[in-house]
């Protein structure tokens, strides 16, 4: 418990820290709704502007609460923050929510108000002094306070056909961004190191052979998918999102691909090895053709004609040049 050490307990907070510390949160809160704003302007401007209202609306509340401290405490207020009292909730940093998509920054909105509330509702049942308790629990209103501000401010700014396209660019700019590039990487790994493992591992029945030449393969074509990606598209024009992003999942499932057939010759005995990495193989086309038909709208006949037809032939090749 030594890095509870430099924290206070909330039980152990005056009314003044408490008010202090409601006070910051509330600052807290509104440069956060300000920074989901300002991500959101751009492709988002409706919701943008719901957070725009809901950061204005925590100014206003903290406004009141320096008005209530300086009624009773005077214009000086301690500094106390949510890391300075152990058990306080926490905020993500802004930097770890604001790339994950609209909806969740949405649901972490929404948790921020549940949070708040929730906290001062369990600590004031826990307090025994009844001023304490009454200022608890105002904290508390206002935070249920701003959780139906924010679901009025919703229906004002962002209504059913503003929400809808919104969130139609989202999962578009999803798919661009990661499962385009990763469903690309994927299909090249798994299919176009079949043809270098499987001659390998028939040219050889080496296992161990096999899967160096497999992890060079997966490795190499990894780096150089994931390369080509980011290069090839800076994602301003084309809207295809960071172009580091899409590099990385392009070369992560790329290499992935071709692992998944590698790995298994780290199995001594040829045969089980070899026909435990054909089940791969037919686990793995069978996966990107449900990745082409759930997420890019590829025909289900279309996409295993295209997948599974093109990797027996890539892997017959392999095994034809191998044992030949």
């Amino acid at each position: 418990m030594r890095f509870l050490t430099n924290r206070k307990r909330f039980d152990d907070l005056t009314e003044q820290e408490v008010l202090a510390l409601a006070i910051s949160s509330e600052e807290d809160d509104a440069r956060i709704y300000r920074g989901y704003a300002e991500r959101l302007r751009g492709e988002f401007p409706d919701s943008a502007r719901v957070f725009e209202g809901m950061a204005e609306e925590e100014d206003r509340h903290r406004g009141a609460l320096i008005e209530a401290h300086r009624k009773r405490f005077g214009e000086v207020i301690p500094l106390i923050r949510r890391e300075h009292v152990a058990g306080y909730y926490a905020r993500r940093p802004v930097w770890l929510v604001e790339n994950l998509g609209i909806e969740r920054i949405r649901e972490e909105a929404a948790a921020m108000e549940r949070d708040a509330e929730r906290f001062y509702l369990e600590a004031a049942k826990r307090s025994s002094d009844p001023d304490t308790r009454k200022l608890l629990g105002d904290l508390a209103a206002a935070e249920a306070g701003h959780q139906h501000k924010a679901e009025t401010l919703e229906d004002e700014h962002l209504d059913a056909e503003a929400r809808e396209g919104e969130d139609a660019k989202a999962k578009r700019q999803f798919l661009l961004t990661w499962v385009q590039p990763g469903l690309a990487g994927l299909m090249d790994g798994s299919v176009s190191t079949l043809a270098p493992i499987f001659a390998t591992a028939f040219a050889t029945q080496d296992t161990w052979t096999t899967f160096l030449v497999g992890l060079a393969a997966s490795v190499g074509a990894g780096i150089s998918m994931g390369f080509t990606e980011a290069a090839s598209d800076d994602g301003q024009l084309s809207g295809r999102g960071s172009p580091w992003k899409r590099g990385v999942a392009s070369g992560v499932m790329t290499t992935l691909g071709g692992l998944g057939h590698a790995l298994p010759y780290l199995i001594p005995d040829f045969w089980t090895a070899t026909i435990t990495a054909i089940i791969v193989v037919f686990i793995e086309l069978w996966a990107i053709v449900w990745i082409q038909n759930r997420f890019m709208e590829t025909p289900f006949l279309r996409a295993t004609f295209q997948v599974v037809l093109g990797g027996a032939l890539v892997f017959a090749a392999g095994a034809i040049i191998g044992a030949g």
